[in-house]
């Protein structure tokens, strides 16, 4: 492998390390420790969320949804309401783990970028509408959600500061760009807007954002030719007379 590329594989992965990530609901250290027939409770639990929403579950109502004890519940929770905050959390990191995991190691980091958006894209239109719907009427859950939304856009935002930084593009607000890339799929999801798109949100997130993209390109810096420039003769000779 070339230097370059090297140097290219160390930069996008030192930005994306650098970005801090919203604090995990549940520690790590608990995941660690969680058993098999926990995690497959709280996939469960997700699948419920996504089918019929959590507002107005009760921890006794999901006992009896899951076939489960309340004492089981109250294992991975100590209350109803954290809970839903630990599968919400658990949802949207997995958006973010996919996203992530969809940038290669040779990319540009303007490809990267518009790769992280696709896959995130794809992710976020998968939630529900009644999940999103519960997500926003439940304060904690709503903030919890900016907080994954606001690492979305500085990811982003990152991978375009080190697209300035190598010349892939000019030196364009970085933030605010960033701002209106990782909003465009949660515009465009929301339930008044859907039935007036051509195509699916996800599609049409995509094409906004690599229709941006392009435009960014266009604005990089031309490089200095490095062609030898190669002198006329005839004007050689011309000057050599007039002296």
């Amino acid at each position: 492998m070339s230097t370059l590329a090297v140097e290219s594989i160390e930069g996008l992965q030192t930005r994306i390390r650098a970005v801090p990530a919203p604090r995990p609901v549940m520690p790590r250290e608990r995941v660690r420790t969680l058993t098999a027939r926990q995690r497959e409770l709280l996939d469960e639990l997700a699948a419920m969320f996504d089918e019929s929403g959590f507002a107005e579950l009760t921890m006794a109502g999901i006992a009896q949804r899951l076939s489960c004890s309340l004492r089981t519940l109250y294992e991975l929770a100590p209350s109803r309401d954290e809970l839903v905050l630990t599968v919400v959390d658990r949802k949207l990191r997995r958006i973010g783990r996919t996203a992530r995991d969809a940038i290669s190691d040779d990319m540009t980091a303007l490809a990267a970028a518009q790769t992280y958006l696709r896959a995130a894209f794809v992710a976020v239109v998968g939630i529900t509408e009644v999940f999103a719907r519960d997500t926003a009427l439940m304060a904690p859950a709503r903030r919890l959600n900016e907080s994954h939304n606001d690492y979305l856009v500085a990811v982003t935002r990152a991978l375009l500061d080190l697209a300035v930084e190598r010349r892939e593009i000019g030196p364009v607000d970085t933030a605010a760009v960033a701002r209106v890339l990782a909003g465009t799929a949660r515009d465009l999801v929301r339930p008044e807007v859907m039935p007036t798109l051509r195509d699916t949100p996800a599609e049409s997130a995509t094409a906004v954002a690599d229709l941006l993209l392009v435009g960014l390109r266009s604005t990089a810096p031309r490089r200095p030719s490095t062609r030898p420039r190669t002198r006329d003769p005839s004007s050689t000779g011309r000057a050599s007379k007039e002296l």
